[in-house]
């Protein structure tokens, strides 16, 4: 086994948001395990293809812990979530993880499916009142996850879009302005507090009761928890649905025999369209430290290498799927890794899946001839977050008018 030659990370610009860097589809031929050279001088090994991906996701030897820790082997690879279920590896990881998991299993989320549906339903009645052309981010695409996951926190409605801004905190930039989070933090801290004092009959509550059984567990980890998940359960939600609706309208041929009405046909979209979307710009979702020397791809990498494990690059694994840069709506195997996989497997998947199948179908249902108001040129994505993020998407439906 023979060590690969640097490669420059970032990688090329990728020539639009629907596709990734062209750089990948080089690496997954030619190098699928290549060491780079990151901005900061630090080296890492960064993963392209699928099967490479999904190990470092699965192999308790790349660890989470060690990639997100105050002793990291570099900051470009950092984050200050060292405290958060993502920053953590088991058993720690699956002690927290069993306190919040019961709230997301597939037999909960789908007893909540009715009460999303009917959700979904008055905000498009809503936006229909509203008329053409409408706002979907301001009508469904936002408010629908956070008054989801709102409920499951026991958050009243007249707090929401205070605690909104404290999610958008944490998913900006930490190291331009690391006070905005940091307050945002603080201020999940003393909501914590509130509900300590004052429980319900809700996920935060039993958070925090399940915590304080637990002497090794601190208040710090149960803030960065509580706040991530919070986070994980609208931010992604809002911009997925977002996407998938830009991504269809570009595949009005796919869009037009897409039928709302059928809930497998949707599901099938969904899982697609995760496949295919492009969250954020890099494609690399959060990197590993080998604990010891481990072979990944051919390649030996020594213990305590940083390793990128690419999804965007995973998800267009031609080996897997086949005609990997194309939408294909009626894909029926898509092993896609957009939820993650293994121990850190998005806690989530579930609900998201949920929401996203219902918004999509209903918006079919209801709304015909659903396509974008204005040229996808005039659209503007919001500055200085890690995923996408649209400050608007004006939509219309019905006959067109011109």
């Amino acid at each position: 086994m023979t060590q690969p030659p640097p490669v420059r990370y970032p990688l090329a610009p990728a020539p639009t948001i629907y596709h990734p860097s062209p750089d990948y589809t080089r690496l997954r031929e030619t190098c699928p395990v290549a060491r780079v050279e990151l901005p900061d001088g630090a080296s890492a090994y960064l993963a392209t293809r699928h099967a490479d991906v999904r190990r470092v996701f699965t192999d308790h030897r790349f660890s989470r812990a060690a990639a997100a820790g105050p002793d990291r082997p570099t900051r470009e690879l950092g984050s200050l979530a060292e405290d958060s279920l993502i920053g953590m590896d088991p058993p720690r990881h699956t002690l927290m993880r069993r306190a919040v998991s019961h709230a997301f299993t597939v037999r909960r989320v789908e007893e909540l499916r009715p009460t999303v549906a009917a959700l979904v339903a008055g905000m498009i009645d809503r936006m229909e009142a509203a008329g053409r052309p409408a706002d979907l981010i301001t009508h469904l695409s936002a408010p629908l996850p956070l008054v989801v996951i709102s409920k499951l926190f026991g958050i009243p409605e007249q707090d929401r879009e205070r605690v909104r801004q404290w999610s958008d905190a944490l998913v900006g930039d930490w190291d331009a302005d690391p006070a905005a989070p940091l307050a945002a933090l603080d201020a999940f801290h003393e909501m914590i507090d509130e509900r300590r004092r004052r429980p319900g009959d809700d996920l935060m509550s039993a958070l925090i009761a399940a915590w304080d059984e637990h002497d090794d567990l601190t208040e710090r980890e149960l803030v960065s928890v509580t706040a991530g998940i919070f986070v994980g359960g609208h931010e992604t939600t809002t911009n997925q649905l977002n996407l998938f609706l830009l991504v269809l309208a570009r595949h009005p041929e796919q869009l037009a025999g897409l039928r709302g009405d059928d809930p497998v046909a949707v599901a099938r979209a969904v899982e697609e369209l995760s496949r295919f979307i492009q969250l954020g710009d890099n494609g690399v979702l959060l990197p590993r430290v080998t604990t010891e020397e481990v072979e990944l791809g051919g390649v030996r990498l020594p213990a305590g290498s940083a390793v990128m494990p690419a999804i965007a690059s995973a998800n267009r694994d031609a080996t897997v799927f086949p005609d990997a840069d194309s939408l294909d709506l009626d894909r029926t195997h898509n092993p896609h890794l957009a939820f993650g996989a293994g121990p850190h497997h998005c806690l989530g998947a579930a609900l998201a899946r949920m929401e996203l199948q219902e918004a999509l179908g209903a918006l079919l249902r209801r709304l015909p001839g659903l396509r974008l108001a204005v040229d996808e040129s005039e659209l503007r994505f919001r500055p200085g977050l890690v995923v996408r993020s649209l400050e608007s998407l004006p939509v219309t439906w019905g006959p067109d008018d011109r």
